[in-house]
């Protein structure tokens, strides 16, 4: 007869498992957009077609329920869909089009260390120790050199790497926020309402910037199947089965498997898109993963 311990050790092993996988995943879809970026798409029009078919995709899936219990959870959802959805992937898509995915990747790496900083600044009893100190000066030190080496090595525009940034602020807040709703509502709706609120949030910019990739070009094979994988796997299926592993989790320990996804973005970008990775890239970018991996082990989990 097997025991309750080694049950549950057993199903915490295959989240992990589970959010290794999708990071892996996630890791790719930066290359994924650019490829698209290259076809013409611009970086809203992207993520507008990459929500829009996941919100399409979960409808099936999703409890009929239409909206939250209370207008204060309604609006958490919203801003879930703002700061998960529209202006993270758009910040995050602009940064792809300004600078190297590489150079994003690990300055969005960092997100793991803002939700601990949120989580800090809501659970002031969590122990802090010398460590969590120390990792985050060097996380922030490997940013100022992947940004310093994007500016004067690459010769890139370093607005690039500040909008990467931003999208590292916008993750580690929704890493948190999902957490706290995650305990009264079914992990597939907040996905759902994540999905609808991100494509809602970004209409507005269509008013200002109008639609002006040809439709037409939809049809390339390219471009379908890259807008597929991002759409369907990378968003439809890769969020319903994070947010289940931070519920089961927490927000610290699997928001660590975050430092994980440039190890993948270098992979796949060497092989799809040539960049290249200078001494002092890799130099910074290893500060950035141990600082965020020494950060996190220095604060308990929630």
């Amino acid at each position: 007869m097997k025991s309750p311990v080694s049950t549950v050790t057993r199903t915490h092993l295959i989240y992990h498992v589970v959010a290794i996988a999708v990071v892996a995943i996630w890791g790719s879809t930066l290359v994924s957009t650019k490829l698209l970026m290259k076809a013409g798409m611009r970086a809203d029009e992207v993520f507008f077609v990459r929500f829009l078919l996941a919100y399409l995709a979960i409808i099936a899936f999703s409890p009929r329920k239409l909206f939250a219990d209370s207008w204060r959870d309604e609006l958490l959802l919203l801003l879930l869909g703002i700061t998960g959805g529209s202006l993270y992937f758009i910040t995050e898509n602009v940064a792809v089009g300004l600078t190297y995915v590489n150079n994003v990747s690990f300055i969005v790496s960092t997100s793991p260390l803002i939700t601990m900083v949120f989580i800090l600044m809501t659970y002031r009893n969590l122990p802090v120790r010398k460590i969590l100190i120390i990792g985050s000066l060097l996380a922030i030190l490997g940013i100022g050199i992947v940004i310093f080496n994007g500016q004067v090595v690459l010769k890139l525009n370093p607005m690039g790497d500040l909008m990467a940034a931003a999208a590292a602020l916008c993750w580690g807040l929704y890493s948190y926020l999902i957490k706290i709703l995650g305990d009264r509502y079914d992990t597939i709706f907040i996905t759902r309402k994540v999905f609808f609120y991100g494509v809602l949030s970004s209409l507005p910019i269509f008013f200002f910037k109008p639609w002006q990739y040809d439709l037409s070009g939809l049809m390339q094979w390219n471009v379908m199947l890259n807008l597929l994988f991002l759409g369907l796997i990378a968003s439809f299926m890769c969020f319903a089965v994070w947010n289940i592993a931070i519920t089961k989790l927490g927000a610290v320990t699997i928001s660590n498997y975050c430092y994980l996804i440039p190890v993948a973005t270098v992979v796949f970008s060497a092989i799809f898109l040539d960049e290249p990775m200078t001494a002092m890239a890799y130099m910074g970018s290893s500060l950035i993963l141990v600082g965020v991996y020494f950060a996190n082990k220095g604060c308990a989990d929630d």
